[in-house]
């Protein structure tokens, strides 16, 4: 296997007459086991070059993931066509550290997919972090204790106060609704005396990849912590535990240490790869073999996303 260091994701550029149309034959030329083992093998798959339009996305989606996942119950994304979705409130300023997609909810994608609509001006590639090189970075001693899993909790008010409403994060405003699915995700929750709702799941921090049966580093610890959101979070620092819109502990409630966010974030940071955009690409990316994230940018940056089991 190739190093972290020289390792880059599986280009598949035009051969012929190019565009979307040569794209979507040679997709279809493939069987949907071929697709999986090839996604398997090389971790991810950029598809460059053919200028895919947003009109045709759906017929190429239809091939690199065949079951999409629906978008209900999605506050940070925004319903774009089908089940894709734009990714929403993006500081270009800011990276977003890498993280797998859903690895803190009850169920999550084998795969995604990640369409260039709009490339940016300067910088914002995706960044790349392999779970199995990351887990091996990481002190045995951090392992360890993180081995029962991580426990994420949220407070979402009831509209007014910090962060996302319950209403707006289940789109719904009848309770009934959010307590009849939480309860089929083996989530504890409460009401509170001031009308919002405090959540909390345990889920795991390590997980094994289903096909590789390699461990890889699979959470969002460093993204929930206070310690990971950088100084722009001191509003969330400031409030009490129970009120913070977001929140991480050890899988018992016990608190994880600052300085164990810092080596799971300077971890991931020596071992990122960086994916540049250009309009109309597609990456491909085995949800649990990478961590994706992305580089502060200038410009207009507009990314859409799929996601299949």
């Amino acid at each position: 296997m190739a190093s972290q260091e020289s390792w880059t994701p599986l280009d598949i550029e035009p051969e012929g007459v190019g565009g979307p149309e040569e794209l979507i034959e040679r997709l279809g030329a493939m069987t949907p086991a071929e697709m999986s083992r090839l996604l398997t093998e090389e971790k991810a798959i950029a598809f460059r070059g053919f200028d895919i339009p947003a009109d045709t996305l759906d017929d190429v989606l239809d091939r690199v993931l065949p079951h999409r996942i629906g978008g209900a119950l999605r506050p940070a994304r925004e319903r774009y066509i089908d089940d894709v979705w734009s990714v929403g409130r993006e500081q270009p300023h800011m990276a977003v550290r890498p993280y797998n997609e859903m690895s803190s909810t009850h169920a999550w994608p084998g795969r995604i997919a990640l369409y260039c609509h709009t490339a940016p001006a300067t910088g914002g590639p995706t960044m790349v972090v392999d779970g199995a090189i990351w887990l091996a970075s990481l002190t045995l001693e951090l392992r360890e204790r993180f081995a029962p899993g991580v426990r994420y909790v949220r407070y979402l008010h009831d509209g007014v106060g910090f962060g996302v409403s319950w209403q707006r994060a289940f789109v719904t405003t009848r309770r009934d609704d959010v307590e009849v699915f939480l309860d089929g995700t083996g989530t504890e929750w409460r009401w509170t005396a001031d009308g919002g709702i405090h959540i909390s799941r345990v889920r795991p921090a390590v997980v094994t990849h289903p096909v590789t049966g390699a461990d890889v580093w699979f959470n969002q610890v460093h993204r929930w912590h206070p310690a990971g959101r950088g100084p722009g979070d001191v509003l969330s620092r400031s409030l009490s535990a129970d009120q913070r819109p977001w929140n991480v502990t050890l899988a018992d409630g016990s608190a994880i240490l600052t300085e164990e966010v810092t080596q799971i974030c300077e971890s991931a940071a020596r071992a990122t790869v960086d994916i540049p955009w250009g309009r109309g690409d597609l990456l491909l990316l085995d949800n649990v073999a990478l961590a994706h994230g992305r580089r502060p940018f200038t410009g207009t940056r507009r990314v859409r996303v799929g996601m299949a089991h």
